[in-house]
């Protein structure tokens, strides 16, 4: 649904985007995460044909978006982090007038209007200014305005910036419900909790360059390795003749428990626990070490700034 590859952008000697390339399959969701200036917007500019690359190409939707910047506008839907709503319209004036944007039909702006409103709980609020509207509203009426013209790509620029807790999750959950096999979606985000809650798939740029792109899965096993357990026990006990499994290895040891790595934790574990039923130690909890976004994140932040990654 969206391929580009060596996708750059320069503003004279400044390298704002430099070969980015991504492959993003329709139904996945990316998200794409940086520091401020990293390039995020300038990319999804490029991506809407609102910005022409320096070099490079990308296809949005099946569309070039050099060649074909009016199709490519016309299967994007934009959540910018300004949404730009006009206060002195009601909800349904507001849909109305981007529908007519769109060169929607007058019965079609009519129904997509009042599908969206109902789909985001906003029916009975639709013929009240939008001035009126709480940050949660406002943001959801920002989105059914992405996707008036039904597109099959969205693309979210922090979709919840500087929203309450509440309205954050209200959002959150909408953009849950809007995946689907035949829409794919890119998050601009700061959020990095949002990001490993929503996102298939993660892309982390620095200084205009992608650093790493990926699952998390993929990504946790790159930069964090092996996946780590820790088994707590009820009584003391020195694991000294627990024999670890090919791909196993003890990382730490305390009185009623112990840390361990695991290459692949489906094979490995069971016949950790096996030994220890078989040798009566009462296995209190299992659990997997968390090794968040954030972890990784940062990590990659760090490695990059040391030019290790």
């Amino acid at each position: 649904m969206i391929q580009c590859e060596d996708l750059s952008k320069h503003f004279d000697a400044f390298k704002a985007v430099e070969g980015v390339t991504l492959n993003i399959q329709p139904g996945e969701v990316l998200a794409l995460l940086g520091q401020n200036g990293a390039g995020k917007t300038t990319t999804v500019r490029m991506l809407t044909s609102v910005l022409t690359p320096t070099r490079g190409w990308a296809n949005v939707a099946g569309y070039d978006t050099v060649r074909q910047p009016a199709k490519v506008r016309s299967s994007v839907g934009v959540l910018t982090e300004m949404h730009g709503l006009y206060g002195r319209m009601t909800g349904y004036e507001y849909l109305d007038f981007f529908g007519q944007i769109y060169e929607l039909d007058k019965t079609r702006r009519s129904r997509r209007a009042k599908e969206l409103m109902e789909y985001f709980g906003l029916a009975e609020a639709g013929y009240r200014r939008s001035g009126e509207y709480s940050k949660g509203m406002r943001q959801k009426l920002a989105l059914a305005r992405a996707l008036i013209h039904e597109p099959p790509v969205l693309l979210l620029d922090e979709p919840t910036s500087a929203m309450d807790p509440e309205s954050a999750q209200l959002v959150r959950t909408e953009i849950s419900r809007l995946r689907s096999s035949q829409r794919t979606i890119i998050i601009c985000t700061h959020n990095l909790a949002e990001a490993e809650t929503l996102a298939d798939k993660i892309a982390i740029i620095y200084h205009g360059q992608i650093l790493l792109a990926g699952t998390l899965d993929e990504l946790r096993k790159r930069l964090l390795g092996p996946s780590e357990f820790e088994i707590k026990l009820a009584s003391n006990f020195t694991p000294t003749n627990l024999e670890m499994p090919e791909g196993a290895s003890m990382v730490n040891v305390w009185e009623d428990g112990f840390r361990f790595q695991v290459e692949n934790p489906i094979l490995a574990n069971p016949l950790i626990l096996q030994q220890l039923f078989q040798s009566r130690v009462s296995v209190v909890a299992v659990q997997e070490v968390p090794r968040t976004l954030e972890m990784l994140y940062l990590k990659a932040m760090r490695q990059a700034a040391e030019g290790g990654l």
